[in-house]
């Protein structure tokens, strides 16, 4: 599975980005779409996920700001970020899980917030 996510880039305190995460390849039953971040210095972490039921988890820290969401057709995910902080800089990867225990990984986009 090739993972090709797009949407990063410099916003001001307060602004939105949505990235996009795009699956393609030999794609197996995807069982679960994840966003991570890892920020400089820091363990990478988990944003959102959703999975193929359509439940859905985000981080205490961007609840109510951030929204994630797919297009199956598409085998795309998105992540609407919303009231963007400083803090929420980082490079933003996306996560697909296949139902027969793979793992893959985007390679992915920098999301800066300046104050």
């Amino acid at each position: 599975v090739q993972l090709q996510a797009s949407g990063g880039g410099l916003v001001q305190a307060g602004g939105s980005l949505r990235l996009s995460c795009a699956a393609s390849g030999t794609i197996s039953r995807i069982v679960l779409m994840a966003w991570y971040r890892q920020a400089p210095g820091k363990q990478r972490e988990l944003v959102a996920s959703i999975t193929s039921g359509g439940s859905i988890s985000y981080a205490d820290s961007v609840k109510g700001r951030f929204t994630i969401s797919r297009d199956i057709g598409k085998n795309t995910v998105y992540l609407q970020m919303s009231s963007l902080k400083p803090e929420d800089t980082a490079v933003y990867y996306c996560n697909v899980r296949g139902a027969s225990g793979t793992s893959s990984w985007g390679q992915g986009t920098l999301v800066t917030v300046s104050s």
